[in-house]
């Protein structure tokens, strides 16, 4: 077992007609959670962590069957908060609070800049290299949309665009789903994406990447060559150049060895129509893209919404003794999640990998539905390491439907906050 439950705080019974994502975030001496709680309703928690009694403020939305309806939550550097969800293409959803770190004083705000605000999906906050709050937005629908980038000044209380053009420009044609950025020591952002034409998953393509000093105007490629502004497929730095239909999803991941390579994890068919991860790594000559598996099964999906999960993973982290160590989950095999070894000179599987749970954690304690399963709030591989303990959200929900409503509401899930470290290895 890699990672093991500490302690659990119960917060709440909290919805489970479809997997959507809550945050939980540690400020201070507290502890921030936005779920959306049995009746639907979008709620913030709060509670200091030397205590398990929890303050609750409801907020004026109500989740309905789409998965994509996450929430994300964010403290700007005078310590208010920010928080987003509950779209996918709808009006932007925006609350902020009066009060520093206070969840009873939120207020909605109808607009950040009032620009490309009609059409908002996968709300993320993250900091630039000033500590400055950014928030980044996909305006527009799948196969067809750019993405926003805007940063906040506490002194005038308004958003105002970080990047003058989107970021990812796909107009009707595609759109960028991306993962990041993430930071390196010396402070430049990454970020890897594909491409995608249609609603369709089938329709992702093209592996790519681009990195930033401010995560504003100056993109480059990875030997430090200047990017034109809006990044499209034409102007991009193609790692990988898969085809449509070739068994990419929009789930690539990013992460940085121990030298501070960029490293690109993804899944495609391999020469013979199987499955395999791939990892890309930018070396000194440029892109080396290794295969890190041996699976002999095709993943075949497609279509349109959520799809139920087949293939979960991270980007590999540096783990010590010259390995990295990768979240796996093969569910079309194994409902477990595993943690794999990679030699960090090869990117061979090295050694036996290890459940990253035990089976009491990440099995159903009921079972309600034959697709009923185990949601942990996704977290940094990387600060489990570093930090040896993290803490996540646990709830029980049925899996992913097309974001279509079931004929049926399942009853509502124990959601907890546990405390996970790291097992001596």
């Amino acid at each position: 077992m890699f990672a093991q439950p500490a302690r659990s705080v119960y917060v709440a019974e909290a919805w489970s007609g479809t997997p959507v994502g809550f945050q939980i975030t540690t400020h201070g001496d507290k502890q921030y959670v936005a779920f959306y709680d049995a009746q639907q309703r979008m709620m913030m928690g709060c509670r200091k962590l030397d205590s398990e009694k929890w303050t609750f403020h409801e907020l004026d939305q109500r989740v309905g069957w789409d998965s994509h309806n996450a929430i994300a939550f964010a403290f700007d550097p005078e310590g208010h908060i920010h928080l987003s969800g509950n779209m996918h293409a709808d009006s932007l959803v925006y609350y902020r609070n009066t009060r520093p770190e206070d969840i009873t004083s939120f207020e909605r705000i109808d607009r950040m800049t009032g620009e490309k605000e009609d059409r908002v999906t996968y709300p993320r906050f993250f900091h630039g290299p000033d500590g400055e709050l950014l928030f980044a937005h996909r305006d527009g629908g799948s196969g067809a949309g750019d993405e926003i980038v805007n940063v906040y000044d506490p002194g005038t209380k308004k958003w105002a665009r970080r990047v003058s053009k989107p970021l990812f420009e796909g107009g009707d044609r595609m759109n960028a789903y991306y993962a990041g950025p993430i930071r390196d020591a010396d402070g430049d952002y990454h970020v890897a994406w594909v491409w995608r034409n249609t609603p369709d998953c089938l329709t992702n393509h093209d592996v790519s990447y681009a990195r930033s000093k401010t995560y504003s105007e100056n993109f480059t490629r990875s030997d430090g060559t200047s990017l034109k502004m809006p990044l499209t497929l034409e102007n991009s730095e193609i790692v990988d150049p898969v085809p449509v239909e070739s068994g990419l999803l929009n789930n690539v991941q990013i992460s940085l060895d121990s030298q501070g390579r960029a490293m690109i994890t993804y899944h495609k068919f391999d020469s013979n129509g199987h499955t395999q991860m791939y990892t890309a790594r930018r070396e000194d000559t440029g892109w080396r893209i290794y295969q890190t598996t041996d699976w002999d099964f095709r993943w075949e999906f497609g279509g349109c919404g959520s799809i139920p999960r087949g293939i979960v993973f991270s980007s590999p982290q540096p783990f010590g003794d010259g390995r990295l160590c990768q979240l796996l989950l093969n569910a079309l095999e194994s409902d477990v999640t595993m943690v794999r070894f990679l030699d960090e000179k090869t990117l061979q599987p090295t050694g036996e990998p290890v459940r990253l749970y035990s089976q009491e954690f990440d099995h159903p304690k009921t079972t309600h539905t034959d697709d009923w399963q185990v949601n942990i709030s996704w977290f940094d591989l990387g600060k489990l390491i570093t930090d040896k303990s993290i803490w996540v959200l646990r709830w029980e929900s049925t899996g992913a439907n097309r974001d279509r409503p079931r004929d049926w509401t399942p009853p509502p899930s124990k959601l907890e906050a546990v405390e996970l470290k790291l097992a001596d290895m």
